[in-house]
């Protein structure tokens, strides 16, 4: 009977999330929380549906954007992704070695914080051969440090007096996956939310370059890299948007959906935060991940406001 009440209360949450009876915070918080209480139904599974809901919602925002709006948005920034991409591989690299981690649970930690969370870490882990330990506690680490950012950035976007442009800019290039992006934008403002969209989706293309470079430092051979081919449906979701293809009515219906489905993904990214996945960490694996994140927050937010 419990098992039972657990399940009703868990999928009663889901339907909530995805109908707008929470904000992104309060789901991934009630995901959280759920998850600390009880034991999560279907847990297993959990990570590969929040990457299967991610990329549907990511592409659904795509009719609500602009073309040359997009295009423009993107170039302005290739500035701010290279040299961020850049300096935090470096970085990483450099406390990987210094604090005597080990080199593959490092490396995927710096992937993970430099390119898009999750995704890049799932992407460059088949690349280095890294066993299912090392990925489990990366993606551990980056899953908490995102449910953390979700929270306090939009407050610090707030106290900074950030537009909703730079605040996206910044949410994009400092926090660590696209359902978190998102999820923080997504309650700071429409703009917020479209340029982080475009932005983080133009870093998330940086896993290609990154993959290849990691065949050359572990020194691996593999058949195929795993890229990113949403985005080419995210592109083509824009192009339907700006050539009418579809009605006003459709397309803000579509957007809509996905927005809601970002609300749920947070839900579920929340429930996928455990205490035993907390627990095996390790401290210097932690610590090197947040000095890494809090370099990288710090530079983007620096480049943003001197630089425009």
């Amino acid at each position: 009977m419990r098992h039972f009440l657990i399940r009703v209360l868990f999928f009663g949450a889901v339907l909530a999330a995805f109908f707008g009876l929470f904000n992104g915070a309060m789901a991934l918080l009630f995901g959280i929380i759920f998850s600390f209480f009880y034991k999560v139904p279907l847990k297993k599974h959990l990570h590969k549906t929040i990457q299967f809901l991610l990329k549907i919602a990511v592409v659904g925002l795509g009719f609500g954007m602009n073309l040359m709006e997009t295009i423009s948005t993107t170039t302005t920034n290739f500035g701010l992704i290279f040299f961020s991409v850049l300096g935090s591989v470096c970085l990483g690299l450099f406390l990987s070695k210094r604090m005597k981690i080990e080199k593959k649970l490092g490396y995927l930690l710096t992937s993970g914080t430099t390119i898009c969370g999750g995704s890049a870490i799932a992407t460059v882990s088949p690349v280095i051969k890294a066993d299912t330990k090392v990925i489990s506690i990366a993606l551990g680490i980056v899953f908490l440090l995102n449910a953390v950012a979700l929270l306090v950035f939009p407050a610090m976007g707030h106290w900074l007096g950030l537009s909703q442009y730079d605040f996206g800019r910044w949410c994009a290039i400092a926090i660590h996956d696209t359902s978190s992006v998102v999820g923080a934008t997504l309650s700071y403002g429409e703009e917020s939310l479209k340029i982080a969209t475009t932005v983080k989706l133009s870093r998330t293309l940086w896993i290609i370059p990154l993959s290849l470079f990691s065949m050359f430092v572990f020194k691996t051979k593999v058949n195929s890299i795993r890229l990113p081919y949403f985005i080419l449906l995210f592109i083509g979701a824009i192009f339907i948007s700006d050539f009418e293809i579809f009605t006003i009515e459709i397309t803000d219906f579509i957007v809509l959906v996905s927005k809601r489905i970002l609300v749920l993904t947070l839900f579920l990214v929340g429930a996928s935060i455990s205490v035993e996945d907390i627990k095996k960490t390790g401290t210097k694996p932690f610590v090197m991940a947040v000095v890494l994140w809090v370099f990288i927050a710090a530079f983007s937010l620096g480049y943003i406001m001197f630089f425009g």
